[in-house]
């Protein structure tokens, strides 16, 4: 049984006409005939109910329109749904986020891409630092990271979506919490809370902005993730140099400041080096665009970056 013998009857089988049918199917009247009595002779049954005047299906036609109806709904289902596989508008997309990027980032790529790209489904992998996003999408076990670079190792490719500036987070009884104006210097004295990672960009840019103030910061103790460094900040054990987007948590018992005399930090997508996965380009794309605007002022501002597959 052929699936355009399918096709054919269920053409004749909704017009209960040849002539109509064969027009839909923009084949000859004759040929459609022909293929319906093989497919008759096929089954051993009569299809249609034949007389000069009309044309209607028998019983056992009516049971097969059923389920030719579910079959040939299926198959075109199963040609949309690779058809949209191949184009990168329906699969799943493993996405990694740092602590602070699951609040400030992920509400906007995650809008975008359900508007743009209905049939794929995300799966958040959150509170990741930088260097752990990195092994896990050489690893194969995520596909998109949020991170900041610089990305630790090779076989990465990063794309600026956001650029933002280090604020000061302190315990809201700290002395500088009521301060209009706080400068890096007066830092000078403060114990800090830093992330526990070697490589991580934030404790990165922390250490840069106090060195570029004549001060070497004083690491008093480690966090494992943002949400462990905040209840440490909250507890006076220490204050934090952070992404400005730590405004979007829910911080209680910390303030954020501003800091005027303070470096930037670049946010950005990244993916496995040489990842063709279709799925994988569209969601990046979508993301990228939802950012477009904040990526525009990261190539104007920001050192050396890599677009994914295109050096600057």
């Amino acid at each position: 049984m052929e699936l355009r013998h399918l096709r054919y009857f269920a053409a004749v089988a909704d017009t209960c006409h040849f002539g109509q049918a064969a027009a839909r199917l923009h084949i000859a009247q004759p040929a459609l005939s022909y293929a319906i009595r093989q497919l008759e002779s096929e089954l051993g049954v009569s299809l249609f109910a034949r007389t000069t005047r009309q044309v209607a299906l028998t019983a056992a036609g009516e049971f097969l329109k059923g389920e030719v109806d579910r079959i040939l709904l299926s198959i075109d289902a199963a040609v949309d749904g690779v058809q949209r596989v191949a184009a990168g508008r329906s699969g799943v997309v493993r996405l990694g986020l740092t602590g602070i990027a699951v609040f400030s980032h992920l509400p906007r790529i995650a809008r975008a891409v359900r508007s743009e790209l209905p049939h794929v489904e995300l799966r958040v992998v959150s509170d990741l630092l930088t260097p752990d996003q990195c092994d896990r999408l050489r690893g194969g076990a995520i596909d998109l990271g949020v991170l900041r670079p610089p990305v630790v190792g090779e076989g990465i490719e990063v794309r600026t979506i956001d650029v933002e500036p280090l604020v000061l987070a302190v315990a809201a009884d700290h002395r500088l919490a009521v301060e209009p104006v706080v400068s890096v210097d007066d830092l000078r004295s403060e114990s800090f809370v830093m992330y526990d990672s070697r490589d991580s960009a934030v404790n990165e840019a922390a250490v840069r902005t106090c060195r570029a103030a004549g001060f070497v910061p004083h690491r008093a103790h480690d966090a494992s993730g943002t949400p462990v460094l905040l209840a440490l900040v909250a507890a006076g054990l220490g204050v934090a140099l952070l992404p400005a987007s730590v405004r979007a948590l829910p911080l209680e018992n910390v303030v954020v400041r501003d800091l005027p005399d303070t470096g930037t930090m670049q946010v950005a997508l990244a993916r496995r080096a040489g990842d063709d996965n279709p799925v994988v380009d569209a969601v990046a794309a979508v993301a990228a665009a939802a950012f477009a605007s904040a990526s525009a002022r990261a190539l104007d501002s920001s050192i050396g970056e890599t677009a994914m597959g295109e050096p600057r």
